[in-house]
């Protein structure tokens, strides 16, 4: 079957040209409805990214039952060698980002086995306490410094501070943890890197090269904590983590420090994206604001499902055909790569009535925010869920005339979907 190829003149619909991602919201909206409203996926190629070995190209997968099939079929759809980009990393790379996102079973299920039974039910009772307080601090400073960037007194501080209080990460050391996983994960932005998009295709080689160095830095605070808490446990989630033994199985250094780096990476950006766009979809939908207010705890459940669809902080993740499958009225072949576009399934047609309507009402509300159905849905969705009632219910109870002020500064992504600074206002009490 010939390949359709994407057009990069005729609509300028490039998924591939970080441009692209570079165009306002509504823009990039309406043109993944485009693609949905087409009859088969679009082929792209590959990027040019220096120090790593590109391929034949990706399909992207837009529509909400492809991406669910996709999803619940890792047998064929599977997430190795690589989840998270679209061309595969030089494999100096790997030793700090191979994470169990990048992993099938058996391996993948040994690590969550290991982990989840870390995650136990003392430990999430404690985290659920420490959200309401720190939340309530978080508010109580916010109202004491006065209106400002959202971002950086309010989104970004709930989940980073969770995330290292869970692992035992001193308090002094927040600030680097922050700036370490804005590299990681901003490393096409020039904010983050330094990097600036005239320097060519060498811009996104030092890109790599600096989540390299982020990375790398995150391993280290990873192996050093798990020493100290190896010698001298002391209950947090790393002690867990690296004393964890289930039925014979244990995390290796490196298992520990990939996936320390993903709680890190995952615990502090998207839920701090939904965060900062759930304010900013309540300010530009008041009536909705008005509604939550008449009924909070009746109607949050309902809200964050609706802010995490319509903010969709990971924008997309890959699969890797392990054989030939029909899907959708076309045959992939063993060997082709798929990008999963949760952005676009999120706001799909067929499933979603009035889909770029925000509706904290919405029911039913099967969205993807926090990935696909299957091995690799998202094992944080329940502390993000509580992060984000109890951070608005702090909010709206103190501040309820709270509200954005001004346009986002978005950050320059094909993989977040994040707010750098949100400026809002309010009425002090």
């Amino acid at each position: 079957m010939a390949i359709q190829r994407a057009s990069t003149v005729g609509d300028g619909i490039d998924l591939s040209d970080l441009r692209f991602w570079g165009r306002p919201l509504p823009e990039r909206y309406e043109a993944f409805a485009r693609l949905r409203a087409e009859g088969a996926p679009r082929h792209y190629p590959d990027p040019p990214v220096p120090f790593a070995k590109g391929g034949a190209g990706y399909w992207a997968l837009v529509r909400h039952a492809d991406v669910l099939e996709a999803s619940r079929n890792p047998q064929v759809f599977s997430s190795e060698p690589n989840a998270t980009t679209v061309i595969d990393g030089p494999q100096w790379l790997d030793k700090y980002v191979n994470s169990m996102i990048n992993m099938d079973d058996p391996r993948h299920a040994k690590i969550r086995r290991i982990v989840s039974r870390a995650f136990s039910p003392k430990m999430l009772a404690k985290t659920e306490d420490d959200v309401q307080a720190r939340a309530e601090r978080i508010v109580a400073e916010l109202i004491a410094s006065g209106p400002g960037d959202f971002v950086a007194k309010v989104a970004v501080r709930l989940p980073v501070e969770i995330i290292c209080d869970m692992l035992g990460i001193p308090a002094e050391l927040y600030p680097r943890v922050l700036r370490l996983t804005n590299i990681v994960l901003g490393n096409s932005d020039p904010e983050y890197t330094g990097i600036t998009p005239d320097m060519g295709r060498v811009r996104t080689g030092l890109g790599l090269a600096k989540v390299a160095w982020a990375s790398r830095e995150l391993h280290r605070l990873a192996a050093r904590l798990g020493r100290a808490r190896i010698k001298a446990p002391t209950g947090d989630l790393t002690s867990a983590l690296v004393t964890a033994n289930v039925d014979g199985e244990k995390l290796t250094e490196r298992e520990f420090g990939t996936f320390f780096l993903l709680l890190v990476v995952a615990g502090n950006e998207t839920t701090r994206t939904a965060i900062a766009h759930g304010l900013q979809l309540f300010t530009d939908n008041p009536e909705q604001k008005e509604l939550l207010l008449a009924d909070f705890d009746g109607r949050i459940g309902g809200a964050v499902e609706e802010i995490v669809r319509m903010s969709t902080p990971v924008i997309c993740f890959r699969r890797n055909l392990t054989r030939d499958h029909e899907m959708n009225g076309r045959t992939y072949r063993a060997g082709d790569k798929v990008m999963l576009f949760y952005n676009s399934a999120n706001r799909d047609e067929a499933v979603f009535t009035d889909p770029d309507a925000f509706d904290i009402t919405r029911s039913p509300n099967p969205h993807v925010g926090f990935g696909g159905p299957g091995p690799h849905f998202c094992l944080g969705a329940n502390l993000a869920r509580r992060e984000i009632t109890v951070m608005f219910k702090e909010l709206f109870t103190r501040l309820p005339d709270i509200r954005t002020d001004g346009e986002p500064d978005r950050l320059m992504s094909n993989f977040i979907n994040g707010y750098k600074r949100l400026p809002c206002t309010f009425t002090a009490p």
